[in-house]
C-alpha cells in the first residue's frame, strides 16, 4: 500500500514521512525532490521561470506515476491537493494523513526558510491563512486520517499514525512480545 502524506508547506510531509517509512520498513519518496530531478532544477527556479499552472502539470504527471507500483511512504508538495486528479489518485491508490497545522505554527517553523517559492511574499503569515482556508478542505475531502501537527514530537506522529493505520485494518497487527 502506499501511504501519502498531505499538508501545507512546513507541516512536516518529508520529516514524519521519512520517520514512518523507515518504521513501517518501506522506501521513503518525496514528490517534490521526484519533481526536481525530473525538470533539472530546482522548483524555485523552476516556479519562477515557467510560472505555477505548469509546474502543477509536472506535479500532478508525477503524481500519477508515485501513487501507482510498490508500497511506499509519499511524501506530497503541499500543493498537490489542488488538482483533482491528484485527490483521486491519492485518495483512490492508498491511504492518505493529512499533518494539518495552523498558519501560526507554520509561520514559526517558516520564517527564515527562502526555498518555498508561494511564501516569499511580503506578509507570509498571510499568505499561509490563505492558503490555509483554500487547501484545509481539500486536504480534508482527500485524507483518511487527519492529524493535528501542533505539539506532538516527530516520534509520537509517527507513532499515532501507526496506530490509526492498525486500527482501520490498513497495516497488520504487531505481534505481541512475550
Amino acid at each position: 500500500m502506499i501511504f501519502s502524506l498531505v499538508g501545507l508547506p512546513g507541516s512536516g510531509k518529508t520529516t514524519v514521512g521519512r520517520q514512518l517509512a523507515r518504521r513501517l520498513h518501506l522506501p521513503f519518496v518525496d514528490s517534490d525532490h521526484e519533481i526536481e530531478v525530473r525538470i533539472g532544477c530546482s522548483i524555485r527556479e523552476f516556479f519562477e521561470r515557467e510560472g505555477e499552472a505548469r509546474f502543477r502539470d509536472i506535479e500532478e504527471d508525477v503524481l500519477d506515476s508515485l501513487t501507482q507500483g510498490t508500497p511506499k511512504v509519499l511524501s506530497t508538495g503541499g500543493g498537490a491537493v489542488l488538482r483533482p486528479n491528484n485527490r483521486l489518485h491519492l485518495g483512490e491508490r492508498g491511504r492518505v494523513v493529512y499533518l494539518k497545522s495552523s498558519p501560526e505554527e507554520l509561520f514559526r517553523r517558516l520564517r527564515h526558510d527562502t526555498n518555498r517559492p508561494l511564501l516569499q511574499v511580503a506578509d507570509p503569515l498571510l499568505k499561509l491563512k490563505n492558503l490555509f482556508a483554500e487547501r484545509d478542505p481539500l486536504y480534508r475531502e482527500v485524507a483518511h486520517f487527519v492529524l493535528e501537527t501542533g505539539r506532538p514530537s516527530v516520534s509520537t506522529l509517527v507513532n499515532m499514525i501507526v496506530m490509526q493505520l492498525e486500527l482501520s485494518g490498513d497495516l497488520p497487527k504487531p505481534e505481541p512480545t512475550a
